[in-house]
């Protein structure tokens, strides 16, 4: 009898203790569980926030660069009128105000007719200097002053095409006219000569579509 009642409180116990592993296991399992969760929780929104600081950040970049764009547009106005001398067709185009120009060579005893334009300031001139606008009065024939760009358009480092402005007919020529000069050039017959205006770097290329299109000769 005695044995039985042993073997009963022994079979209880191991039914108790089983069932404290079982609730300790378990206790572990959802602790680790909460634990996994916390720390993937707290990730993720950490990634959330990182990812919505970085949107706001760009938001707010974005935005002030867009400003910055249309102050710089809304300085340029209104825009200056340069005008080239009289004896060499008078041409005139509009430029904007917070640009300088200076004449290189003012043809005033014949020869060439050299005028540069850039924002702010006008950098020392030379041949590989990136101005935003070039103008070129030369006493050379037209047609000599298009061909000459003949192997060029050949190679395809640059592309040619008709331009005409003020009942005037040109040439345009857009692409590589050098290793430091990509731009646009627009080319005219004055009289005996060849003006040429044209812009050294793609950044102006809006500036000088907008600047061509104002060309006015008085020939």
């Amino acid at each position: 009898m005695i044995h039985k009642n042993h073997q009963a409180q022994k079979g209880i116990i191991n039914v108790w203790v089983a069932t404290t592993i079982g609730l300790i296991v378990l206790s572990v399992a959802v602790a680790i569980f909460a634990v996994w969760a916390l720390i993937n929780y707290t990730d993720q929104k950490t990634n959330v926030d990182s990812k919505i600081n970085d949107a706001v950040v760009t938001a707010k970049k974005d935005q002030v660069d867009v400003d910055e764009a249309k102050f710089t547009e809304r300085e340029k106005e209104p825009m200056r009128q340069f005008t080239g001398p009289s004896d060499y067709g008078g041409v005139t185009f509009n430029y904007p105000k917070t640009w300088s120009a200076f004449v290189n060579k003012d043809a005033a005893s014949g020869g060439t007719y050299e005028a540069y334009l850039n924002p702010v300031v006008v950098p020392p001139i030379s041949s590989t200097q990136q101005f935003a606008i070039r103008v070129l009065i030369e006493e050379k024939d037209y047609d000599k002053a298009v061909t000459g760009y003949d192997a060029q358009v050949k190679k395809g480092d640059l592309k040619s095409s008709a331009f005409s402005v003020d009942g005037s007919n040109g040439t345009r020529l857009d692409g590589s006219f050098s290793k430091d000069i990509r731009g646009a050039a627009v080319l005219f017959k004055i009289r005996d000569k060849t003006l040429t205006i044209r812009t050294d770097a793609n950044t102006f290329m809006a500036d000088f579509n907008a600047l061509i299109a104002t060309i006015k000769f008085n020939q």
